[in-house]
């Protein structure tokens, strides 16, 4: 019988003894009560809990749906109502019940108390670099302490000042603002950034001189935020910038992200006149659709502006390309660079020319070049042909093009100059580390290059082409546990389900003992072509110090083999991305590194789908499963703001074929009653513009209601945060140790 149903009924009984009974039936029920908390945690500890702290049972009000002459149950379709006071009722105490066990569980203080110490290990952090042309760096930095990241301006004689700090906007209480993107004028005058309150994502623009530090009268709402960042006229008289179309409060949601077109806003002007540049119905010579995203960039050195339209989330782009001195002009010349159907997903500018990354005829991409003066892709030049490692990323400097490559995730780069393209150098990073290119301007010749691995910490460079040497630039300063001996990671392949080999990163200490007896948390994500790149968090070695192991799945879906990798995992093949995970877990456990009752996945957002059906296809593999933000229903996702989207990459059910692949990959309609499930911690921010937090509520609910084991369910709330992007330090914090608390629990450690 399940644990929350059982201690449920347990307290109706309880409230039903009158003063007329005896104090030996009143001892029976203590001691049942008593007995039964034993029996469903076992030898665990256990936070104190009392009856009245159960979770309140959701009512069941089912909808069968009809899809395709397939029927659909959905027995909690009214908590997609987030304003229903039931639901709002029954959230709250989902979030209280699991608030209260979370912050009473015996591990979770002193994970915490280890967390914030590792946190504070490096004096500061530092990313989203800019250099100005008078050598000044702006940036973002975070002190050891601070709850969110601010945004400086250091000169050339290496003196900072604050330009921007988000704590100090006013907010209601429990309420904060943190900062966006940032792009500032060529001259260094102006800088325009954006503030979003509490996660949501909902940002305004404000703008700055940075001389004076005083702002400008105007702001701009209703950005469209993912996917372009504001870029400024050549004279720094304004700026380009994207935004949402304008809505009655009845239309529904998912028109939100439909018909964004780009503006010109001119500086001290009224953001009501600024001046539409591309959108829907504006321009024969750029057909756009409701649901693509254009932006617009400016590369610095060339006379050329870059429209890139995004449909939806998928990766493939269409380019179109215009004289800079024409933009503000009537019947804009635009030029079409490249469709969907060249596979073009990154680029970019030096000069006239234009460098594409494309995967048409080459799945792990090539890179070719056409002229921005009148472009050609059938007569373009291939660059860099397709290679054994995948080509992730482009960016130019002045004098040089840099390739970002992966292979499995380990990152490197190659460096192309423009007078002897036929030339490609493999640059040796320092310490043969994973490393990308964190900054190159095409205007410029400063290249930062930033250093990483999974159990060291590390630096940012400076790089001098001129004689191949690195310069550390202090922007992220050695911490004082960035480099502790004992730990150790190596990467391993693992046969999935049909054969194909998956690579899995592993993380333990050194003296580990591969006796089945290690605490082990694998992740893993698979969604967008997107790479789980090699990376060190600090805040792991709490985990890691206590013998735990941290594992990396780097599943089909993922990026980590280019575009075949990423098509193996999604619509019709996303089957692949969970049994991928699975074949995983299955190899830690063969190999002695963990066993059944110690292991536990995690993934979030669309990594939702990975662990949710990893855990309703093969619950007996798992001891425990953390869900961040996931994407759990996702039959219902594209009602949502963001389903629209979405549909380019898990698909629609309009299709029959494309039906039956969302109904396969959703988790809340694979729940069985009767299964017995692992312990299972959902999170959500109520704030979420990305995956609904219905999502959670509802699987939450279903997982409480169908499963036979006494494994707990808890669905932890944050009313002040969103998808986790502009969340502060100290929610991140206590997430983390929530997170680590519930699985040391279920552990029985």
């Amino acid at each position: 019988m399940h644990t929350i149903k059982s201690i449920k009924a347990l307290s109706w009984s309880s409230n039903r003894i009158t003063s007329k009974q005896n104090m030996g039936t009143i001892m029976k029920y203590s001691l049942l009560f008593l007995s039964l908390i034993i029996l469903f945690v076992g030898c665990a500890p256990v936070p104190e809990t009392t009856a009245e702290q159960t979770p309140p049972i959701a009512r069941v009000e089912n909808i069968d749906s009809e899809y395709w002459g397939v029927k659909v149950d959905d027995p909690y379709r009214y908590m997609e109502n987030l304003e229903d006071p039931y639901v709002k009722q029954w959230i709250k105490g989902q979030a209280d019940y699991s608030a209260n066990i979370l912050s009473n569980l015996p591990a979770r203080q002193n994970l915490l108390n280890r967390l914030q110490e590792l946190d504070s290990g490096k004096p500061f952090s530092t990313y989203s670099y800019t250099f100005l042309n008078d050598g000044s760096l702006i940036f973002k930095k975070r002190n050891a302490g601070d709850n969110l990241s601010k945004l400086y301006i250091r000169n050339s004689a290496g003196d900072e000042k604050l330009l921007v700090d988000p704590e100090q906007v006013l907010a209601e209480e429990g309420e904060h603002y943190s900062l966006w993107s940032y792009s500032s004028s060529v001259d260094g005058e102006y800088i325009v950034y954006g503030l979003a309150k509490s996660g949501s994502e909902e940002t305004v623009l404000h703008i700055l001189n940075i001389k004076t530090g005083k702002h400008l009268t105007e702001t701009i709402d209703q950005l469209e935020t993912a996917y372009n960042k504001p870029h400024w006229l050549p004279d720094g008289s304004g700026f380009f910038y994207s935004r949402r179309q304008n809505l009655s409060e009845d239309a529904p949601a998912t028109d939100i992200y439909k018909n964004t077109k780009v503006y010109f806003h001119r500086l001290n002007t009224s953001v009501e006149q600024d001046q539409l540049i591309a959108g829907v119905n504006l321009s024969d010579r750029m057909p756009l659709g409701e649901d693509d995203f254009p932006s617009i960039y400016m590369p610095q050195g060339s006379d050329h502006a870059v429209i890139k339209v995004k449909l939806g989330d998928s990766n493939e782009l269409t380019l179109y390309t215009a004289p800079i001195e024409t933009l503000l002009k009537e019947n804009i010349p635009w030029k079409k660079i490249c469709g969907v159907e060249d596979e073009v997903s990154s680029y970019a500018v030096h000069g006239d020319n234009i460098f594409l990354k494309s995967a048409k005829n080459a799945p792990r991409f090539k890179l070719i070049q056409t002229s921005l003066l009148d472009p050609d892709l059938i007569n373009a030049k291939t660059i860099v042909p397709e290679r054994e490692t995948v080509i992730t990323s482009v960016t130019a400097s002045a004098k040089a093009l840099y390739l970002g490559v992966t292979d499995g995730g380990f990152n490197r780069i190659l460096r192309m100059d423009y007078a002897a393209s036929a030339n490609i150098q493999s640059m040796d990073l320092p310490n043969q580390a994973s490393g990308w290119v964190t900054y190159a301007n095409p205007g410029g010749n400063k290249v930062l290059i930033r250093t990483s691995s999974w159990t060291k910490g590390g630096a940012v460079y400076s790089y001098n082409p001129g004689d191949n040497s690195y310069q550390d630039t202090g922007l992220l300063p050695k911490g004082e546990f960035d480099d502790l001996a004992g730990f150790e990671s190596m990467e391993v392949k693992v046969k999935s389900h049909d054969g194909v080999e998956v690579p899995l990163s592993i993380i333990y200490k050194a003296d580990i003992e591969l006796n089945g007896k290690n605490p082990t948390l694998i992740k893993g994500y698979g969604a967008y072509g997107s790479i789980s790149s090699v990376y060190f968090n600090p805040l792991n070695i709490a985990w890691l110090e206590r013998g735990g192991i941290l594992a990396i799945a780097h599943i089909r879906g993922g990026g980590e083999y280019g575009q075949a990798w990423h098509y193996a995992g999604r619509k019709a093949t996303k089957p692949n991305t969970w049994k991928d995970f699975i074949a995983c877990a299955e190899y830690l456990i063969s190999e002695g590194y963990t066993s059944h009752e110690l292991i536990a996945g995690q993934g979030g957002s669309a990594g939702g789908i990975t662990i949710g059906r990893a855990i309703t296809e093969r619950p007996d593999l798992f001891k425990g499963a953390i869900i961040n933000v996931g994407c759990l229903d996702a039959v219902r996702a594209e009602t949502t703001t963001n389903g629209v989207p979405n549909i380019y990459e898990f698909g629609t059910v309009k299709i029959e074929e494309e039906f039956k692949a969302l109904l396969a990959m959703s988790s809340y309609h694979q729940v069985k009653q009767g299964s017995k499930y692992p312990a299972v911690l959902l999170t959500h921010g109520m704030n979420d513009p990305r995956v609904d937090p219905w999502n959670s509520a509802k699987m939450a609910a279903r997982l409480q209601a169908a499963t036979a084991s006494s494994n707990p369910t808890l669905f932890r709330v944050e009313y002040s945060a969103g998808h986790g992007i502009g969340s502060t330090r100290k929610q991140y914090l206590e997430g983390r140790a929530d997170e680590w608390a519930f699985l040391l629990w279920q552990f029985g450690m």
